[in-house]
């Protein structure tokens, strides 16, 4: 069915724009499990290969017990139990589309990085993105709390709790990209109670402006951090569909992705304004070191003052329905 499904959308981009870029999916739809299973590295392999990407494993049993991060491959359904038994679920329930989906668990203790690295065709091009959601581990216990970490929001639901996850890219054997990726997969931070959210369905993040790629590493943090031991919500997330535009032989322009929303006037000065949103929108604005400058919910045509902003280039990300696009913005 998924494939189907991304046939079909590739089939009316081509119909409807000019420059095309021949993309490839990895659905995870190439990697056998049975109903309600999963496989997270045990036989030693170091990763899952869908699509022209591999998704890197770490499996131990060093320490006299099973452990494991990096990504696993799972098609688990279970979207009510709670704990660390029900590690290898989606809250979503299924995939994208499909049954099959990624589960990726950050672990600061990990040998090396947690990473997607690009094969083939895909190495040193640019990459499309990738639907994103939460595990039910990691949402219920946000959500409930339990014995290990805070309920998000706290009793009042006045707690500006937040958990993140960044993207950073590298390039030419090695070199870090211009800049990073946000990923909020829960945000308590708004004036408003009624914004706050833990991400509960799968989001389209658009990667397109991070240019040309050989490898994606994923970091983790959280506002749950009592104790001194480190992040105590669960450091879990589930990806499908990620995509590569295997053709794409030149720089991205970060002000050219093809969607339907405007910023102006870009360079700005005074103030900003965006359109083709809707009024449930976010906005954050990060700094070229990743430093996130102003956050915000949004209305279309609203007019946002970067008045107190330093002259220089920033990164205008729009959390716009179930997408998440990014632009460059000027400052002069």
């Amino acid at each position: 069915m998924k494939k189907n499904y991304i046939k079909f959308l590739t089939i009316a981009f081509i119909f409807v724009c000019t420059n095309v870029h021949s993309q490839t999916v990895s659905t995870f739809e190439n990697i056998n499990l049975a109903n309600d299973t999963f496989k997270n590295g045990s036989d030693w392999s170091g990763g899952f290969t869908s699509g022209n990407a591999l998704f890197v494993n770490h499996y131990d049993t060093s320490f006299g017990y099973t452990s494991w991060d990096g990504f696993s491959i799972s098609n688990m359904r279970d979207t009510i139990t709670p704990g660390y038994g029900n590690q290898y679920s989606a809250i979503t329930g299924r995939g994208f589309q499909s049954a099959n989906y990624a589960v990726g668990y950050y672990s600061s203790y990990a040998p090396s990085p947690m990473r997607i690295k690009l094969n083939g065709a895909a190495k040193g091009k640019q990459v499309s993105g990738f639907y994103i959601t939460n595990s039910t581990y990691a949402y219920l216990a946000m959500k409930n709390g339990s014995a290990y970490n805070k309920k998000f929001g706290g009793s009042t639901g006045n707690d500006p709790d937040w958990f993140l996850l960044d993207i950073k890219g590298y390039r030419n054997g090695g070199q870090p990209a211009n800049t990073n990726l946000h990923v909020y997969l829960a945000d308590f931070r708004f004036t408003d109670n009624s914004f706050d959210y833990i991400q509960k369905e799968w989001i389209w993040v658009d990667m397109t402006y991070m240019g040309n790629l050989d490898s994606i590493e994923f970091t983790m943090s959280s506002s749950d951090t009592a104790g001194g031991f480190g992040m105590n919500n669960p450091t879990y997330f589930c990806i499908d569909n990620f995509t590569t535009r295997d053709n794409f032989t030149g720089i991205v322009d970060v002000n050219t992705n093809q969607n339907s929303l405007t910023v102006y006037p870009n360079p700005a000065k005074d103030f900003i304004v965006i359109e083709g949103v809707n009024n449930q929108s976010e906005i954050s604005i990060f700094d070229l070191t990743g430093r996130e400058m102003l956050k915000q919910n949004v209305l279309n045509g609203e007019k946002i003052s970067v008045t107190t902003f330093s002259k220089g280039i920033y990164f205008l990300e729009i959390k716009n329905e179930n997408r998440i696009q990014t632009k460059k913005l000027i400052i002069e």
